[in-house]
């Protein structure tokens, strides 16, 4: 056989089954062509022909012939010299531990998609550090939109991911948020709304009527939203959610009147900026991930900054923010 790529399996892939395994790191080949692979010798684990079912072991080397690396190929490219240096990321750090990278992510970047997303970047930050694996593959562990800037969370290691990702389905992650809000809002409400979304057109919208029918396909939203200061017919609000269904705070904030400064799509009037959304803190108190704090943030950017000087009256913007910091402390 002539050997394509030499890949070592490390502890993200140990007990898992080795077709598993390589169905994930052989992104274009079939599992009928992966079976048909370990019984020609096509691929060997340490030489040897090795059972479809056979578990994976921490150490062992898997030996790809070239004709079975294509495009889709995962893995090879995951696995740099562990001398390599590492790079200068291009974004900003807010917290790294061994199994979680948490960055502050700037407005107009894709979290996904591309060779110049947040998570391409994020990938070849890491890759040099990395622990071999060909099952695993650092990622993004929530959704920002690409017009929203702020904290969102990278795995680093599958214990980050499935703490994490079990932590944010029981609730026990809060985000919280800095909006510019069209109108004055005086009280602090939660919106409780049914979202139903359109995939076709990338929109959410809020089910009218009360509680939809199974039917309608729509999902409970839960969104907290305390104003902070309001002038020149803005609001400044922080937003706290309850869930996270794709574009919640968007579509909620549309139908309850207050659309998002500048968010056209939704209703808003231009404004400088697609919109005003900062992902200001992540909360996560005992997760079970070694060195990770019970709350991260994210410092409010200059743009932000700036738009909020201009709406507020002037000398007031450090009492405005400061009141901020404090309701949410």
């Amino acid at each position: 056989m002539k050997t394509g790529a030499r890949l070592v399996l490390g502890k993200d892939d140990e007990g898992r089954r080795l077709d598993r395994v390589l169905r994930i790191a052989l992104g274009d080949l079939p599992l009928s062509a992966i079976h048909r692979a370990l019984r020609k010798g096509d691929i060997r684990v340490d030489g040897m022909k090795r059972d479809p079912a056979s578990r994976c072991k921490p150490g062992e080397t898997v030996e790809i012939s070239g004709m079975l690396l294509g495009s889709g190929t995962n893995a090879p490219d995951a696995q740099r010299p562990a001398d390599s240096p590492a790079p200068s990321p291009s974004f900003a750090i807010l917290l790294e531990t061994a199994d979680l990278v948490v960055v502050d992510k700037p407005i107009g970047m894709l979290v996904h998609d591309g060779s110049d997303s947040l998570e391409a970047r994020v990938r070849s930050y890491l890759a040099p550090s990395r622990a071999p694996s060909l099952a695993f593959t650092p990622g993004p562990l929530h959704r920002l939109d690409r017009n929203t800037s702020g904290v969102i969370a990278f795995s680093k290691s599958i214990d980050g991911a499935r703490a994490f990702s079990e932590a944010l389905r029981e609730r026990r992650i809060e985000k919280t948020y800095l909006a510019l809000l069209e109108g004055r809002l005086d009280a602090a409400v939660v919106w409780d709304d049914f979202l139903t979304r359109d995939g076709g057109n990338r929109r959410t919208s809020v089910s009218a009527g009360g509680r939809p029918t199974l039917a309608d396909e729509a999902r409970e939203a839960l969104t907290e939203v305390t104003p902070l200061a309001s002038s020149s017919g803005f609001t400044l609000a922080s937003i706290a959610l309850g869930t996270g269904r794709t574009h919640q705070i968007r579509a909620q904030a549309s139908a309850h009147g207050h659309p998002l400064a500048g968010d056209r799509k939704y209703g808003g009037q231009p404004c400088g900026q697609p919109y005003y959304l900062h992902a200001w803190r992540l909360s996560m108190p005992g997760i079970g991930v070694a060195g990770l704090p019970s709350i991260v943030e994210a410092p409010i950017p200059y743009y932000f900054i700036e738009k909020l000087r201009e709406l507020f009256p002037e000398g007031e913007i450090e009492v405005y923010l400061g009141l901020f910091e404090r309701q949410l402390r």
